[in-house]
């Protein structure tokens, strides 16, 4: 066999095992997994000796450039896709919601828009259902049309999205129906709103500043609306996928729900992880508030048992950038910090660091929580997600204990400043190739961009 690129004697992990072998490629399509593959004239040979070899990561949840909070998170296509591949991501998942009067169909195109041109990797979108009555009826088109995602949220009535108990109740059996998943923030907002305006007085906020983001969002903000909802997945048999879960007590109703048959999947993301909500006590804490916000030790703890035995089935980021200038806005209000962070560029890096070299998680469990799990969950395996043959050529190199010390100034994303600042973290990708394309290089991306494209999806690839 005659091949374009091989990628040679690294450690690859595939789907059936981990061993020092090479991968040949054929145009975007791995082409053959073995040792010693002939090195047809012509072909470009990539040394990945002394290197794990790994899928393409999937980050399945992102907003790019998206209105939010009174102002527009800074990462658009072209610097978030970047900072993807520079991290490893060869595919990203973003929400296309719609705004005012508009259907599901034109919110689709806005965010088509968005990327076109800019995208340096491929991309898809989870469509948001945020008026149920006009939308319902809408479903059926967008999956005809590709899109086989859903998502509603729970709270953010101020912002036109919120979907009450009857809209999760219908969507859900719209699910069932289509054979599609609904995605969805699972946050309690009458009681949250309640806490929220108890604390909003001028001396609270003088005396608590940020520190009001975490006293105001108690676990049970999330763990009775992840209840809430797993009701209604349970009593409908629509397949539910919790976004961004962060608590332990959320985690464990996924589990029970899961033992019982339930069709409910989680997610958490990198943040959970890592960070506790202790950094609301520093000066710059209003940098760190997302929504739901960062929690407890015990919590992380909680959520790594939970990657390690199964209830928590992928690792994403919330991808919601906003600079040192956005989020000063909130000028000591809590209630109105942009709500989001930089993530796309270290998802890989922290989960390997804080995961892998840690011996919380497998080299092997890391890539089925950033690659396999996502595109079996969100129907793009085995196109995405896996070192198959056949499968689109998405690989990552990484070097096994090299580290990079996390620096914004010299990051592809837009943010002037990172939750991990001054970290060290393995993992960076040392090269990355997309459908077969090399575009990031010693570290850097090489890229062109535009070359990303859209993934159309079927319900049949739905796990």
């Amino acid at each position: 066999m005659r091949f374009d690129k091989i990628v040679r004697g690294g450690n690859v992990v595939t789907p059936r095992g981990t061993s020092v072998t090479d991968v040949g490629i054929v145009g975007e399509k791995i082409a053959a997994i073995g040792p010693d593959l002939d090195g047809s004239p012509g072909a470009q040979i990539i040394d990945a000796s002394g290197h794990h070899v790994i899928p393409g990561v999937l980050d399945v949840h992102v907003h790019l450039e998206l209105p939010f909070c009174g102002t527009v998170s800074s990462d658009d296509y072209r610097t978030g896709t970047r900072a993807g591949a520079r991290g490893g991501v060869t595919t990203l998942i973003d929400f296309a919601i719609p705004y005012a009067n508009e259907s599901l169909s034109q919110a689709a195109d806005n965010w088509m828009a968005r990327a076109e041109g800019k995208a340096l990797i491929d991309y898809t979108f989870h469509i948001c259902i945020t008026r149920y009555n006009e939308h319902k009826d809408q479903i059926k088109g967008m999956v005809d049309r590709g899109f086989t995602t859903f998502k509603e949220f729970m709270i953010y009535e101020s912002e036109g999205w919120q979907s009450d108990d009857r809209a999760l109740f219908g969507t859900l059996e719209k699910m069932n129906e289509y054979g599609t998943m609904l995605l969805v923030h699972a946050e309690s907002s009458r009681v949250l709103d309640e806490l929220i305006e108890r604390h909003h007085t001028p001396a609270l906020m003088k005396e608590h500043g940020a520190r009001l983001h975490r006293m105001t969002r108690p676990n049970f903000i999330e763990s009775e609306a992840v209840q809430r909802v797993v009701t209604w997945c349970e009593a409908t048999g629509g397949q539910l996928y919790i976004v961004h879960m962060s608590t332990g007590e959320a985690t464990d109703i996924v589990k029970a729900a899961q033992s019982r048959g339930v069709p409910v999947v989680a997610e958490t993301c990198a943040q959970y992880l890592v960070l506790d909500d202790s950094v609301f006590d520093r000066e710059d804490g209003h940098l760190f508030a997302c929504c739901p916000q960062l929690k407890k030790p015990k919590d992380s703890a909680r959520l790594w048992e939970g990657l390690r035995d199964g209830e928590v089935s992928v690792i994403s980021t919330d991808t919601c950038t906003f600079t040192r200038e956005q989020k000063a806005m909130w000028e000591g209000d809590w209630t109105k910090i942009p709500m989001g962070m930089p993530g796309l560029e270290t998802l890989l890096p922290l989960t390997y660091t804080h995961g892998v070299l840690k011996d919380r998680i497998s080299l092997e469990d890391m890539c089925m929580k950033l690659s396999t799990n996502p595109a079996k969950i969100m129907g793009l395996y085995p196109r995405k997600g896996a070192i198959e043959v056949g499968s689109d050529a998405d690989l990552a190199i990484i070097h096994p204990d090299r580290v990079h010390c996390v620096d914004c100034e010299i990051m592809e994303t837009n943010a002037d400043w990172s939750p991990f600042e001054g970290w060290d973290l393995a993992g960076f990708a040392r090269t990355t190739l997309s459908r077969g394309d090399v575009i990031v290089d010693d570290y850097a991306v090489v890229g062109k961009e535009g070359r990303g494209k859209w993934l159309p999806r079927t319900t049949a690839g739905l796990r």
